[in-house]
């Protein structure tokens, strides 16, 4: 049970410094439910073993938890903690009382603990020297290793930053000649492009020609149709106002209306031509009289 107690305690030692007297040296040992405290002076030394039945009468004054209680006296006793008041006074029959000051939700408290003085002041001193010796031989071993491992550290960086910097003009090298290369290609396909669109305007140009003079000989065209199909037309009028003049004038049995149709095409056109007649001849049969109007009807057709 002791050893496990001692496995798990925890050791502190705090320089104190308070006005007016001479410096004290308060080292503490530290368990779950109780601590145990000694200060010297160099020449006197005092003891505080605070016990787990007064450690819960004090936490229990505060409303606190015992693990609570112990870890804030443990934080005033490691380090000397700025704004608080330190006191170390008589307390009667040689007896001294340790002080600190703390504020706890805006109020400020103090918590106070009676020392009695040590039967051999000689050995407590030399406890806390030593104790104090072998704080400062881990502190320089472990000044040592961390001043080694910076070194190490410093030395691993300046080789991170040469490597750095190689990465660094290399990839620069590889970039301009990448762009070198791809600029190469990039104008011999602009100038490839170039080529097809001079060739694609030309093939343009030739085209809307050829359209052009497509046009031109279909209006040609279409201008010698119509002036053949204009003589035609007037041609057919022509012959019909003949064939009019040569029917001779006579009577008929009745009145009855025929009608003739004389068709031409020329190109485009279709020419109609009604002949209507009020009286004809049974005995003139090739010739009939030519009496009312000619109607006129001229239809086009498209191809």
């Amino acid at each position: 049970m002791e050893s496990s107690s001692t496995a798990t305690a925890r050791h502190t030692c705090l320089k104190l410094e308070i006005p007016s007297t001479d410096p004290l040296f308060v080292k503490g040992t530290w368990f779950d439910t109780h601590f145990h405290l000694s200060v010297t002076d160099g020449l006197r030394a005092w003891l505080c073993n605070a016990t787990e039945e007064e450690v819960q009468e004090r936490a229990a004054q505060w409303d606190q938890p015992v693990a609570e209680y112990i870890e804030l006296a443990e934080r005033y006793l490691e380090f000397q903690q700025p704004g608080s008041v330190y006191q170390f006074v008589d307390a009667g029959d040689d007896h001294k009382r340790l002080s600190w000051t703390f504020e706890r939700e805006g109020t400020k408290l103090e918590w106070r603990w009676k020392f009695q003085p040590s039967n051999d002041s000689r050995k407590i001193t030399a406890g806390i020297l030593d104790f104090l010796m072998d704080a400062n031989i881990n502190l320089s071993e472990e000044v040592v290793r961390k001043t080694q491992s910076f070194e190490k550290l410093k030395l691993e960086a300046e080789k991170c930053l040469e490597q750095s910097e190689r990465f660094t003009n290399e990839k620069m090298e590889f970039e301009s000649e990448i762009y070198a290369k791809f600029l190469g290609v990039l104008n011999s396909k602009k100038a490839k492009l170039r080529e097809l669109r001079d060739q694609l305007s030309k093939q343009e140009i030739a085209g809307k020609a050829s359209v052009d003079e497509e046009e031109s000989t279909d209006k040609t065209e279409s201008y010698h149709s119509g002036s053949n199909a204009e003589e035609s037309e007037e041609e057919a009028d022509k012959k019909i106002t003949s064939s009019s003049k040569d029917i001779p004038a006579g009577r008929g049995r009745g009145r009855k209306r025929a009608t003739h149709f004389y068709v031409h095409q020329s190109h485009k056109r279709l020419f109609f031509y009604e002949l209507a007649s009020s009286d004809f001849s049974d005995s003139s049969l090739p010739i009939f009289e030519f009496i009312g109007s000619i109607r006129h009807c001229c239809i086009r057709t498209h191809r």
